[in-house]
C-alpha cells in the first residue's frame, strides 16, 4: 500500500491552483507528509484541479463517514473494475492524483525504515491513476496500485500506478485493459529519517543521516 506522499507543486505542471483551499483559513501549502483521510488535489479529465478526501467512499454507501470501515485509500488496478465498491467509479470517476513523490517502508518488523521515492528523470511531478467518487456532498478518491516494477520492488512489492503522458490519456479515456499501465516508469529512492505521524517539512525527504 501507499499511505504517505508529498504534495505536488501544481504550478510547475502549468495547473492553476491559486483558488484551492485546504481549509477556510489557509491557502494551498505544500505538505510533506500527506496521510489518508486528509484533503488532496486530484486532476479531472478536463485538466481541472479538485479537492477530495483521500479515502474512497462509494456513492451508494448509506450511513456516516465513520460507518465506512473498508480500507479504500488504495485500490488494485488488477481487479478494481470488478469490485462493487469501485465499479461505478471505474466507469465514470477516473482522474489523476499528482504528487512530488511518496514514502514506502522497508526492513524487518520493529525496525522499519522509511524511503522517499521520486521520479528518476527531470519531471518534478508524478501523476498516479486514481478513482473519484462523490458521496453525498463529499468528493473522495483512491490511489490505484500495481505490482512493483524493477525500480522499486526491492523496497515493496506494490507501487502506485504512475502514468507517463500517453498513459494518462489511456487511463482517462475509460479503457478497461489497463493492467499494464505504469510498468515502465523509472523511479529512484533513498532512505530518510524516521517520520512521526504529525511531522512535516522539506527535511522529511532529505537523505537519512
Amino acid at each position: 500500500m501507499c499511505g504517505r506522499f508529498v504534495d505536488p507543486n501544481l504550478q510547475s505542471a502549468g495547473i492553476d491552483a491559486s483558488w484551492l483551499k485546504l481549509d477556510p483559513f489557509s491557502g494551498w501549502t505544500v505538505r510533506f507528509n500527506v496521510k489518508p483521510t486528509q484533503d488532496v488535489v486530484l486532476i479531472t479529465p478536463n485538466n481541472e484541479p479538485r479537492i477530495a478526501r483521500w479515502w474512497f467512499i462509494p456513492s451508494w454507501h448509506v450511513g456516516s463517514v465513520s460507518d465506512w470501515k473498508a480500507t479504500t485509500f488504495n485500490a488494485r488496478i488488477e481487479d478494481a473494475a470488478d469490485k462493487p465498491t469501485f465499479r461505478p467509479a471505474w466507469k465514470n470517476g477516473r482522474c489523476l492524483l499528482p504528487m512530488r513523490g511518496y514514502y514506502e517502508w522497508s526492513g524487518e518488523k520493529g525496525d522499519r525504515q522509511p524511503n522517499f521515492i521520486q521520479s528518476a528523470g527531470n519531471e518534478e511531478l508524478l501523476f498516479c491513476a486514481a478513482l473519484a467518487s462523490r458521496w453525498n456532498d463529499l468528493l473522495t478518491v483512491t490511489m490505484m496500485t500495481r505490482a512493483a516494477n524493477e525500480s522499486v520492488k526491492g523496497i515493496h512489492h506494490r507501487m502506485p500506478v504512475i502514468l507517463n503522458t500517453d498513459e494518462r490519456d489511456i487511463w482517462l479515456s475509460g479503457e478497461r485493459a489497463v493492467s499494464d499501465l505504469g510498468q515502465n516508469v523509472q523511479l529512484i529512492h533513498h532512505r530518510v529519517n524516521r517520520i512521526l505521524r504529525d511531522d512535516d517539512g522539506p527535511d522529511l525527504i532529505e537523505p537519512a543521516v
